[in-house]
């Protein structure tokens, strides 16, 4: 046998050998049918998808065959409206401030209406002056009309205040008078029936109030003669206490006015009264 030495050119000489010796054109083999399930996707137009899409930079040209290509078309043809016809000529220019354009701007309107400076400046301060003349009235008629619904006449004033004299009223007597169109008793008490209503005990009362809180002078019980219960007038000198008996739901009342018995909730109501002098009694 014989050996060859080795020497570097051998490894070359043998990659060379190699590729000579290899097939030109490759072994072809079919490939297994891949059927793809994937439900196709649909082109959407969203505002994303078309961003994803759009230019990032300037327009730019490329040689290069292999990277994508993008045309982008420029509309020339849509016409854009056009309000130069509706301006005027001051504001057409788009580099004029407002504040350069407003004299043209006055006098063009000075001229429409057909009136100068000084004569607008004079029919602003008539058209003020008119205003305040007017809002003076308005508002002098609308404080005539409340000071008259606050305004009481001379006859209901009258009615609010009653003056009686009680000198001729004996003791044990009832006397009724009207007052804002309701009546008030006003009864002429014994020293006996003054102790009774003071005896009475306060838990008993449905409504409680001792005798002397309801009167001024012990002697003179004034009430009004309105029942609590829904209003009707109580007859004086009846019912079970020989005070006050309301005949229309069955209430009653002692002589110094309080509920004893009956569906009425409270006592009858006491209005404003003094005696300035005397035997006078002013109601109200």
């Amino acid at each position: 046998m014989y050996s060859l030495p080795k020497s570097a050119a051998l490894p070359v000489v043998s990659q060379l050998i190699g590729k000579i010796t290899r097939p030109i054109l490759p072994s072809a083999s079919l490939a297994p049918e891949v059927v793809s399930l994937k439900p196709s996707q649909h082109d959407k137009k969203s505002t994303y998808s078309l961003h994803k899409v759009a230019p990032k930079s300037a327009v730019s040209i490329s040689n290069n065959w292999c990277r994508p290509q993008q045309v982008r078309y420029s509309h020339t043809d849509i016409n854009f409206p056009d309000y130069s016809s509706y301006k005027r000529s001051p504001s057409k220019d788009v580099k004029i401030s407002q504040e350069q354009t407003e004299p043209q701007r006055k006098l063009f309107s000075y001229l429409m209406v057909g009136v100068t400076e000084p004569q607008r400046k004079l029919f602003s301060y008539l058209m003020v002056g008119g205003g305040a003349l007017a809002g003076t009235y308005v508002a002098k008629s609308f404080v005539q009309d409340l000071m008259g619904v606050i305004d009481v006449s001379a006859d209901i004033l009258a009615l609010a205040k009653v003056e009686v004299d009680l000198a001729d009223v004996p003791v044990g007597e009832n006397l009724t008078v009207k007052w804002r169109g309701k009546p008030v008793f006003i009864r002429h008490r014994s020293e006996e029936e003054i102790e009774t209503e003071a005896g009475v005990d306060l838990a008993s009362l449905r409504d409680p109030q001792h005798d002397l809180d309801r009167t001024q002078k012990p002697e003179w019980a004034v009430m009004l003669g309105v029942c609590t219960h829904l209003g009707c007038v109580p007859v004086p000198m009846a019912g079970d206490y020989n005070g006050y008996f309301c005949p229309c739901h069955g209430s009653h009342y002692d002589l110094s006015g309080r509920i004893r018995k009956g569906p009425a909730p409270l006592n009858l109501d006491i209005p404003d009264h003094s005696f300035p002098e005397g035997t006078l009694l002013v109601i109200g």
